[in-house]
């Protein structure tokens, strides 16, 4: 039917699960349904989109990998310079490597390889390029699935919950 995001007792996202976990734990007491999709499991038991946990979870940060796949995903697969989205993209360094910039969430972009070509060794602003989004390091490792369900139209209500997302 549909996944469901959990939520920790403070309104942190904390993961995503299947509809039958979110009911069974609802069913235990150990978490509350904050949002439902307007679909019915029984009479009187809406289907859950969101759920918050009744008790609090500490759960250790994990830090998330400057990976192609990762720059790929947070950039929705798309040129940041002219749009394009499609085979072939390439990543740029926002800062050029040869002038002292570095590999970092906050440097790093998607670029087709038309636009990398004609912004070379230049800033943006060098060679009159704009960037359609201001490069940053996702907030969680959640946010790769979340961003990707909210973009799909499925779950726009999830938006709320989760930093960051637009």
């Amino acid at each position: 039917m549909s996944k469901v995001l959990v939520l920790n007792a403070s309104y942190e996202p904390l993961n995503i699960t299947s509809w039958r976990r979110a009911v069974v734990l609802m069913i235990k007491g150990k978490a509350e349904r904050v949002e439902h999709n307007g679909k019915f499991i029984y009479a009187d038991f809406p289907l859950p989109t969101v759920i918050r946990l009744r008790h609090y979870v500490r759960v250790p940060y994990k830090d998330i990998p400057l990976t192609r796949r990762n720059l790929l995903q947070r950039d929705n697969h798309t040129c940041q310079y002219c749009g394009y989205s499609g085979d072939g993209l390439t990543l740029d360094h926002v800062m050029p490597r040869s002038r002292g910039g570095g590999d970092s969430w906050e440097n790093m972009v998607t670029a087709c390889v038309r636009c990398n070509v004609k912004k070379g060794n230049r800033t943006p602003r060098e060679a009159n390029m704009l960037l359609f989004s201001q490069p940053r390091k996702p907030h969680s490792s959640l946010y790769f699935e979340v961003t990707r369900q909210i973009h799909s139209g499925v779950h726009q209500e999830w938006k709320k919950y989760v930093i960051g997302i637009t």
